[in-house]
């Protein structure tokens, strides 16, 4: 493969999920949803954008991994999350409510993985166990300030808005369950950092998260 490919990767991802942005803003179930569902996570990928462009940079593998999120939450935006056609999971496992939502709460955790490449790369913390404690508790953090979001949102804006955008489903355990799937993501990001890199340098696969560039 040209070495040119995997540095455009990247790119490559940015531009894939333009086009996904944009065929999805097409008629969306709600427009209140979707710009609520929309805003932090055009805010992600910018942030993610300005920092590959000052030399802050990920792994591709890292890339990969946190472009999961933007294509689900974007998905679940235009349909809203209750409404994903998801039933051939819901029958299959003989769940009793659409759990897309729990799919994409499990891909936040997978920023933690971002995390540690940072951390180790610049030198923030000491060893692995450090950066993966660090990854998980960012990432837990984050998931309780959202539900808090979610919350205030709901009883803001009322009515069928804000219970979608909610997206409790009726359980009146959604915000700790969206809390711990977002942990157990967290977790599994950190098992793939350390199955990926193994032995090797601790920023490795090409990651840089030096200054400026």
């Amino acid at each position: 493969m040209p070495a040119a490919l995997p540095r455009r990767f990247p790119a490559g991802l940015l531009a894939a999920y333009a086009v996904w942005f944009l065929v999805l803003g097409i008629a969306p179930h709600s427009r209140a949803v979707w710009f609520a569902e929309n805003l932090p996570i055009v805010g992600i990928v910018a942030a993610l954008a300005v920092l590959h462009h000052r030399g802050v940079r990920l792994s591709n593998l890292g890339y990969a991994l946190a472009a999961v999120l933007p294509f689900l939450h974007t998905l679940g935006g235009h349909y809203t999350f209750e409404r994903v056609p998801f039933g051939l999971v819901t029958s299959a496992f003989g769940f009793e409510r659409n759990h897309f939502d729990r799919v994409a709460h499990f891909s936040v955790g997978f920023y933690a993985f971002a995390i540690v490449e940072v951390a180790l790369a610049r030198g923030l913390v000491r060893g692995r166990g450090v950066a993966y404690l660090l990854g998980v508790s960012v990432i837990g953090t984050v998931a309780a300030v959202y539900e808090i979001i979610e919350w205030i949102y709901a009883v803001v804006e009322g009515g069928d808005a804000g219970a979608a955008f909610l997206g409790s489903q009726g359980d009146p355990w959604d915000a700790q369950k969206d809390m711990l799937a977002d942990t157990l993501g967290a977790l599994f990001a950190c098992a793939v950092h350390r199955a990926a890199r193994g032995g090797g340098s601790p920023g490795g696969d090409g990651a840089s998260a030096g200054g400026s560039g």
